[in-house]
């Protein structure tokens, strides 16, 4: 009769234990919008491009300094990913991560899931997201020498520990005017809207 009721409140113990782990509460998606995230540079016009990427991470939705938790790194028009390898360009970060990131085409209401088959990671012949006019994020307009945001474009990213982000960028310039002046107006001022995903699997958004 002992080893019977033994028997059971194991059972029970257990079966509490496993509906516990279950049911544990999914933490909230964060949805958030950063504004003027400076990512300068030095060079360019023909010149090396050099200067520290200013890493951000999602978790905590600021600049980061940490050489491991952070997620994605801009120096001017570029934005690299923790993971994958050096590109061979100056003053990279180590990647020490499984970051990697896809170009997607919708709106940040419409891409709703990650597609986990498209991520790709940097790499000396490539960054996952491509650079140049038309390639990645941004077009160049070759008169008014304006750099903006292309729409329907929407930046999917896996973070450097195995989650999910996306990011709309709205603005190169700082404070985000409606008719940005290449020649007067900060350029290198990231704004942008995200999503993050905080939950370990999840794959919606």
């Amino acid at each position: 009769m002992k080893t019977l009721k033994l028997l059971f409140l194991s059972f029970l113990i257990i079966s509490l234990s496993s509906c516990s782990d279950d049911d544990e509460p999914l933490l909230d998606v964060v949805s958030n919008k950063v504004i003027n995230f400076h990512a300068p540079q030095a060079g360019g016009m023909g010149q090396p491009i050099t200067g520290e990427f200013a890493k951000f991470s999602f978790a905590t939705g600021v600049q980061s300094s940490s050489s491991t938790e952070w997620d994605i790194g801009f120096r001017g028009t570029t934005i690299i990913v923790n993971g994958g390898t050096a590109t061979g360009t100056a003053d990279e970060p180590t990647r020490n991560g499984q970051g990697g990131a896809y170009v997607a085409s919708g709106t940040m209401a419409s891409v709703l899931d990650v597609d986990t088959t498209k991520f790709k990671q940097d790499a000396s012949s490539a960054l996952a997201i491509t650079t140049g006019s038309g390639n990645g994020w941004y077009t160049y307009n070759g008169q008014s020498h304006v750099i903006s945001p292309t729409p329907g474009k929407i930046l999917v990213f896996k973070t450097h520990d195995g989650l999910y982000a996306k990011i709309e960028i709205l603005s190169y310039y700082k404070d985000s005017p409606a008719s940005p002046n290449a020649f007067t107006d900060p350029s290198r001022y990231y704004t942008f809207n995200y999503i993050y995903q905080p939950n370990k699997g999840q794959t919606s958004f």
